[in-house]
């Protein structure tokens, strides 16, 4: 019998649950349910983690609605999984350095459940894209109610996620709070890295170009 295993497994609703007890929630998911469950739920999810990039994004009404809303649907399983296997890879590998006893696929489960606090956030984005696209799409020079209350739900999802994130490392890897806390930690300063070297590239790449041209 390993870490998750327990002689009578209590049933629950992993989509409520969540949300008081991520840890519980976590060994549940990863010990009860199916890697087609654990997929479309981080589907769903990253429908909403991606709406979130329409704001102030200013592509409206060069684009129309229908095609954004299309191509988030279309890209969220890629997206998702693609973004989830890599931060799993990661976690799982820096949890190790803290002696972390979760195996990959446990962190590929226990990860997915970052973006569920998302989910809630489908339908409020599709009001605002319904009812006030244009303060969406320019916050900047638009911000009316809705994008308050976008806003708004848009943090406390954020802040749950991490929350839930650090809960769900935890009970994957076996180990307390706070070493979830710092395999997050090291988890984001990789990611900065990486971006600021991809920025540093494509500057210097812009800059070259710049230059050739004019010599």
């Amino acid at each position: 019998m390993n870490e998750f295993e327990t002689p009578q497994q209590e049933k629950i609703n992993p989509f409520f649950t969540i949300w008081l007890h991520p840890k519980k929630t976590t060994r549940y998911v990863i010990q009860e349910k199916s890697w087609l469950y654990v997929i479309i739920l981080l589907s769903i999810g990253y429908i909403g983690s991606l709406f979130t990039g329409y704001m102030d994004i200013g592509i409206y009404p060069n684009f129309p609605l229908w095609a954004m809303i299309l191509i988030t649907i279309i890209l969220s399983p890629i997206v998702g999984l693609i973004s989830n296997a890599f931060s799993a890879l990661c976690t799982w590998l820096i949890g190790k350095m803290f002696s972390g006893k979760g195996t990959y696929a446990q962190l590929f489960k226990a990860s997915s459940l970052s973006v569920w606090p998302f989910i809630v956030l489908i339908p409020i984005y599709l009001l605002w894209m319904l009812i006030d696209l244009n303060s969406l799409m320019n916050m900047s020079e638009d911000f009316g109610a809705f994008a308050i209350i976008g806003v708004l739900f848009t943090f406390i999802a954020t802040i749950w996620s991490i929350v839930i994130t650090i809960a769900a490392i935890a009970e994957a890897h076996q180990f307390s709070n706070w070493k979830a806390f710092f395999t997050l930690l090291i988890f984001a300063i990789i990611i900065a890295i990486i971006f600021i070297l991809i920025g540093v590239i494509i500057g210097i790449i812009i800059v070259l170009l710049g230059l050739s041209y004019y010599m």
